[in-house]
């Protein structure tokens, strides 16, 4: 049987000029109240305390979604084909599968098969030490520039 694609599986919201600016307000007015004293509200009149936690999260997205940028939703324990780990990363499927062949993305293969399962955390976490990589290489240059020194 084919396996669903995770990605097809992920919730998109793409931040038109529209949301933006609803997403603002939303931030604004999230940001004047402690996480512990958020409450959704109905029509009906019921409202709910919302969990620490989820305000964190809708803080975080109508943030990104506030400044213009798109958000996707995937439980953290989704598992990813290398294909879709390249397509997350911006990166080629081979050079991914590089990635996993060396252990520089932890995978594990499936038995008597080919096929790798890649959890989405893993993926996250690597694109997280190559953005601290690429921020790090940042500074060292701004810091030569700085000192004038030949580069």
């Amino acid at each position: 049987m084919a396996r669903t694609g995770a990605l097809r599986q992920a919730v998109r919201i793409d931040s038109t000029a529209g949301q933006a600016r609803a997403a603002g307000k939303v931030a604004e007015a999230m940001a004047a109240e402690p996480s512990h004293g958020v409450m959704l509200s109905f029509p009906d009149g019921s409202s709910v305390a919302l969990p620490v936690p989820l305000v964190d999260l809708v803080r975080s997205i109508v943030g990104e979604l506030a400044r213009g940028r798109g958000v996707t939703v995937l439980p953290a324990d989704t598992v990813v084909t290398p294909a879709e780990a390249a397509e997350l990363l911006g990166l080629s499927r081979p050079f991914v599968v590089r990635l996993l062949d060396e252990g520089v993305i932890a995978s594990e293969r499936l038995p008597s098969s080919r096929h790798r399962r890649i959890w989405l955390d893993d993926v996250l976490a690597f694109a997280a030490q190559r953005e601290q990589r690429r921020e790090g290489r940042r500074r060292i240059g701004d810091a030569v520039a700085d000192a004038g020194l030949p580069y």
